[in-house]
C-alpha cells in the first residue's frame, strides 16, 4: 500500500521517530522520512525501515518522490494534513491522492504486547503521581487556587520534567468540576470541597488519562472510595462508581462499543441523572490521549483483545458539582483489565 503521512504520533508509529517538521511516505516495501537539516543527526540515529532524506522543502520533496516512482494513487488522512501543505504536495500531478480518515488510528486501534506492556506502565506511573499529588495538595493546597494547584500538578505528574504531560490537568473545584473540561478559576481550595483532578503522563510516548472526584478533607486519597457530607453528592458519586464498575466487570470482546457504553448509561440513567451525563462512556488511548476504539452510543466498532480505552462516566449538574470516574483497561483474554 502506498500512503503519506504528517501526523508526529502516525509518523513515530511507522518509524520510530518523529519531530515537528516531518512528512513520511511509504511506497509498497519503501520509505522515506522526510525532515530538515535541524533533526539530521536525530532522525540518522532513530529513524527506522525508512530512508532519511533533508530537505528544507518537504513538500516539493515528496512531490519529486512520487513522480520519480510514478505513484499513480497514494493514501492519506484529511485530518493530518494542512490545506496549503496538501495542495503543495498535490498540484501538477496526476496522482489519485484518496483520502481515508483516522488512516493511522485504525491501524493502531489493535496494541502490539509491548504496546500494551508500555501503555500499563505510563498508567502505573500516573497513578503513582496520583498518590504523591494528594499528598501534596493535603499538605500544602488548602487556601491555593486553582490555578496554582493546577500548576503544582503539572510538576509532581511529569516529575518535575522527567515525564511529559498526556494533556493539561483538570484540577477543578465544586460548580467547576460541573464543566468536564473545566479550565482553572480563582476559586480557592477549602477543607471538605469536592475536587476533581483528571491527568495524565506519556511514557515512551503513550499516554496514560485518570480521572478521580474527592471530598478535600485532611485525609483524602485519590481512591474510589469517597465519603461526602452532603447526601446529594454521596448519591451521585455512588452512580458513578457503580457505573465504572459495572463496565469494568461487564465489557467482553466481542461486544459492540455501544454495548458497552450502555453499562455505565443504562445505570446512570436509571439512577435519574441521564440528563447530566453528557459525553461518551470512553475514549482509546495510545500514543494520541484520544484515538480509537470510541465507546459511545453511536458506535458499533467491535470491542476486541489488544483495545485500550478508558471507562470515564460522569455526573455533571451546572452550578454545584460535577463527578468523574475514570480509568484506563485494556482488553485481554476477553475480559477489561484495569492498567
Amino acid at each position: 500500500m502506498n500512503y503519506m503521512l504528517k501526523d508526529e504520533n502516525a509518523i513515530y508509529y511507522e518509524c520510530g521517530y518523529s519531530c515537528d517538521n516531518a512528512l513520511y511516505i511509504r511506497l509498497g516495501l519503501e520509505a522515506y522520512f522526510i525532515t530538515d537539516s535541524r533533526y539530521t543527526i536525530d532522525a540518522d540515529e532513530n529513524v527506522m525501515d525508512a530512508e532519511v532524506v533533508i530537505d528544507g522543502d518537504l513538500y516539493g520533496r515528496a512531490q519529486k518522490i512520487l513522480k520519480k516512482n510514478k505513484i499513480k494513487k497514494i493514501v492519506f488522512d484529511p485530518k493530518e494534513w494542512s490545506v496549503s501543505g496538501f495542495e503543495k504536495v498535490s498540484q501538477n500531478v496526476k496522482i489519485t491522492f484518496k483520502p481515508e480518515l483516522d488512516f493511522s488510528h485504525k491501524k493502531r486501534i489493535i496494541k502490539s504486547d509491548e504496546e500494551l506492556k508500555i501503555v500499563a506502565k505510563a498508567a502505573k506511573l500516573g497513578a503513582k503521581a496520583f498518590k504523591h499529588l494528594a499528598k501534596e495538595f493535603r499538605t500544602n493546597g488548602f487556601g491555593k487556587d486553582e490555578y496554582t494547584l493546577t500548576h503544582v500538578a503539572k510538576g509532581i505528574l511529569g516529575d518535575f520534567g522527567k515525564y511529559t504531560l498526556s494533556f493539561d490537568p483538570i484540577v477543578a473545584i465544586n460548580h467547576n468540576a460541573a464543566k468536564p473540561h473545566a479550565t482553572p478559576t480563582a476559586t480557592k481550595l477549602e477543607k471538605n470541597d469536592l475536587l476533581l483532578v483528571d491527568a495524565g503522563l506519556k511514557y515512551k510516548r503513550y499516554c496514560s488519562d485518570r480521572t478521580r472526584t474527592v471530598q478535600a478533607d485532611n485525609y483524602f486519597m485519590f481512591d474510589t472510595h469517597q465519603k461526602y457530607k452532603r447526601k446529594k453528592i454521596q448519591k451521585a458519586y455512588d452512580t458513578v462508581l457503580k457505573a465504572h464498575d459495572n463496565a469494568i466487570a461487564k465489557a467482553r470482546s466481542g461486544m459492540k462499543a455501544k454495548k458497552v457504553d450502555a453499562l455505565t448509561r443504562d445505570i446512570v440513567e436509571k439512577a435519574g441523572y441521564g440528563e447530566y451525563y453528557v459525553h461518551s462512556t470512553g475514549h482509546g488511548v495510545g500514543l494520541d490521549i484520544h484515538e480509537m476504539p470510541y465507546i459511545s452510543k453511536k458506535s458499533n466498532t467491535i470491542i476486541e483483545d489488544g483495545m485500550v480505552y478508558t471507562i470515564e462516566p460522569g455526573i455533571y449538574i451546572p452550578n454545584e458539582f460535577g463527578i468523574r470516574i475514570e480509568d484506563m483497561v485494556a482488553m485481554i483474554d476477553g475480559k477489561a483489565v484495569v492498567l
